[in-house]
């Protein structure tokens, strides 16, 4: 018999047909799913790589043993006459057809299916003149220093946002990409821009390195680059210099001056810088040193503006999560807001920071309004002022407004979960369910573990979709334990398992009634239980609940509109229809980069 009848008998041929048929199947699964749970990009590669090492050893496997009704034997135990080897090269033949079959639909799922959205996506317009800078390399011998690093990209960034004809996609999009193993062209495709920034930064006690590239994204070629050696009190020089470059560079044609780095204490510096990225950690623990820190900041640096914002920011955000008593956050915020404006009176994150003051805890709203209206006159691009007046605008009912606004932060930070979030939070207030979901699905795809987004679309699937089994599905895979409590009894109330909904209402007032009665409110309301409603909106109301900026548009206050009572709490609050009617707010995106 020849070596080629003998594999056929043997069915190696087969084998190697089934194998590598499923290997591609299998390609085309992890590269289409992977994403979606979160997968890195390099997760198909090296499972190829795995698959072509482990190819010989499937062969060998196929040559020495053959399967028989006894089990697996090596094929040279095996008497000719005894073999079925026939019958197991008819079901090798039937599993290479139904391997093969999954994979072309997969590939033409991926070529008309998946494929239609990220061609459309390639189709939207990138504008020229737009850039996102990522986070330098840290090249310092001290690791520690990384945070020094990400505070010069995140200050370069900054300068540039002020020129209103240039795009510049928000830090948090631009540094999700950190430490992530990403060619440049992609990176600049999903922020949607045509230029990147990168570059390095190497400190060493007050000397510092820093190099720069500005990069084409759409050839990866790179435009210009440049290197400096310096003190640490011209590194607001070299940030300048930097900044005229790239708008030399790109041909932005400007109204005024390149804007410039305003220079500071080169010893109050780096410790601003440190604050600033823990109190970016998004955690109890950062906000509280974070608080430490600014605070050494400005024991050598009194008047330093940018510290005195942000150390209102933190205190902000303890008192809006509860770890610091509402009062006293929002008066430690508000003190550290008015000194900053004391120093520097056109600082746009102070003015938005007063702004949610004067709208989360004191129910000011023209005071916010005009706040807000400030802040985006002196920075019509700060996203921090945008975002918030778009939630204001939100809140008071002005919806198709604060679409705008809230779209265009999207826009500007496409990889930020929270702005899509707010961009959820939006539609759902207009009734828009099916875009609402939308915004949430995209927020959990850049953060599966993002919190409030599963409740958020279990009400949507309770009040607009009528689905209760769906909704619970939803609630139970909230990973915020709050959302999560908060979520269930109206998901369990809807499919009428009435005790384990009373049970698990009772759960959440337990834990979090007295820090979060307005949330009470919403499910009593949810229930038609109105007096009860009304009872818990008045403890809210007592304590100064923030959340109460957002009930007058919520959803699951729609049973409580028609009673007189609702007017009444609208007016204590300053959401009464009157009241509205005095904010005057007027807000206008920058031309050169609305969605």
């Amino acid at each position: 018999m020849s070596f080629i009848a003998e594999l056929k008998r043997r069915n190696v041929l087969r084998a190697a047909a089934f194998y590598l048929a499923a290997v591609w199947a299998l390609a085309q699964g992890i590269a289409q799913l992977g994403p979606s749970f979160g997968m890195p990009e390099w997760g198909t590669r090296w499972f190829v790589i795995a698959a072509v090492i482990g190819f010989p050893f499937w062969i060998a496997f196929a040559w020495f043993y053959e399967f028989t009704p006894q089990g697996l034997k090596r094929e040279s135990e095996i008497d000719r006459s005894d073999s079925i080897s026939h019958r197991t090269g008819r079901k090798l033949d039937f599993a290479i057809i139904g391997v093969l079959a999954i994979a072309v639909v997969l590939l033409l799922t991926d070529r008309f299916v998946l494929r239609q959205g990220v061609n459309e996506q390639a189709a939207i317009a990138v504008p020229e003149k737009s850039i996102a800078v990522l986070p330098f390399a840290n090249l310092s011998s001290d690791k520690e220093q990384e945070y020094f690093s990400d505070g010069i990209s995140e200050d370069l960034l900054n300068l540039l946002t002020k020129i209103p004809q240039l795009q510049v996609t928000a830090r948090t999009s631009s540094f999700s990409f950190k430490g992530k193993d990403i060619a440049i062209p992609e990176i600049a495709r999903r922020l949607r821009v045509a230029h990147v920034l990168v570059g390095s930064v190497r400190k060493a006690g007050n000397t510092v390195r820093i190099s720069a590239q500005l990069v084409d994204a759409a050839t990866d070629t790179q435009l210009w680059s440049q290197s400096w050696d310096r003190k640490l009190d011209d590194v607001f020089a070299i940030q300048d210099e930097i900044a005229a470059d790239v708008v030399k560079q790109l041909k932005v044609e400007l109204l005024g001056e390149v804007p410039t780095v305003k220079p500071m204490d080169p010893k109050a510096y780096p410790l601003i810088l440190q604050a600033q990225a823990l109190l970016d950690q998004g955690s109890a623990p950062g906000r509280a040193q974070s608080i430490v820190v600014f605070q050494q900041a400005l024991a050598i640096a009194p008047n330093e503006a940018r510290a005195w914002a942000s150390l209102g920011r933190a205190y902000f955000n303890q008192a809006l999560f509860g770890e610091r008593a509402a009062t006293e956050g929002a008066r430690l915020a508000k003190e550290a807001g008015n000194k900053t404006l004391e120093i520097e009176p056109g600082n746009a994150s102070a003015l938005a920071l007063l702004g949610r003051i004067a709208a989360d805890f004191e129910f000011d709203l023209p005071t916010a309004a005009r706040y807000y209206q400030r802040a985006l006159e002196l920075e019509p691009g700060n996203l921090m002022a945008v975002n918030a007046a778009g939630i204001l605008l939100m809140n008071i009912g002005r919806t198709d407004q604060a679409l705008e606004l809230l779209e265009y932060r999207v826009v500007h930070d496409p990889a930020n979960p929270a702005a899509y979030n707010n961009l959820g939070n939006c539609r759902y207030v207009a009734r828009r369910w099916n875009a609402a979901i939308d915004a949430w699905r995209t927020a959990l795809r850049l953060s599966p573990d993002y919190s409030g987004s599963h409740y958020a679309i279990g009400s949507v699937l309770l009040l607009g979709k009528h689905d209760a089994a769906g909704a619970l599905k939803e609630m139970q895979a909230e990973p915020d334990e709050l959302s999560r409590m908060l979520g269930l009894p109206n998901a369990l109330h809807a499919m009428g398992r009435t005790k384990e909904a009373d049970a698990a209402l009772q759960a959440f007032i337990d834990k979090y009634g007295k820090e979060q009665p307005e949330a009470v409110a919403t499910v009593y309301a949810y229930r038609g239980q109105v007096d009860a409603a009304f009872e818990w909106l008045d403890k809210a109301v007592a304590i100064g609940d923030p959340v109460l900026a957002q009930a007058m548009t919520e959803p699951l206050f729609d049973s409580l509109h028609g009673d007189p009572r609702w007017t009444t709490f609208l007016r204590k609050i300053g959401y009464a229809p009157e009241q509205l009617a005095k904010i005057q707010f007027k807000v206008t995106l920058p031309e050169a980069a609305k969605p």
